[in-house]
């Protein structure tokens, strides 16, 4: 799996607050790129920024920032969302009894790619690759 991907200088970020309006603002903020990118299905690029922000504002801590860019060696989009937060996301076993804990699981599924990086000031990024632009 990629650490990284190649990201142009300065890609488009959002700075959210830590509450319950932040996955729509990001969700809206991913669309409008797409569309500027002429990108039109949109729906799982939107589906990864809700779930990335949603585990950020619930498990993370302090502001959240959203970046989104293409990958400059092939071009797919690239979701990053970090935070504060020391955890990392990981993927939990299936269990039919919870009524939450499956976000992840289908994201991961969803997209070519997705990982976990330290930021050098505390925290962390999460990160997915999309599979098509």
């Amino acid at each position: 799996m990629p650490a990284t991907a190649l990201a142009p200088e300065l890609p488009p970020t959002l700075v959210l607050d830590p509450d319950d309006q932040a996955p729509c603002l990001a969700r809206a903020f991913l669309a409008d790129l797409f569309a500027a990118w002429g990108i039109k299905d949109d729906y799982v690029g939107r589906l990864v920024v809700c779930e990335l922000v949603t585990n950020s504002f619930r498990h993370g801590k302090g502001q959240i920032v959203v970046r989104i860019f293409r990958d400059e060696r092939d071009g797919l989009p690239v979701v990053e969302v970090w935070d504060a937060g020391e955890g990392r996301p990981e993927i939990q076993p299936e269990n039919y009894a919870a009524t939450s804990g499956r976000g992840l699981m289908l994201m991961a599924e969803l997209v070519r790619d997705w990982g976990v990086r330290p930021l050098n000031e505390g925290g962390k990024a999460v990160w997915a690759k999309l599979s098509h632009s």
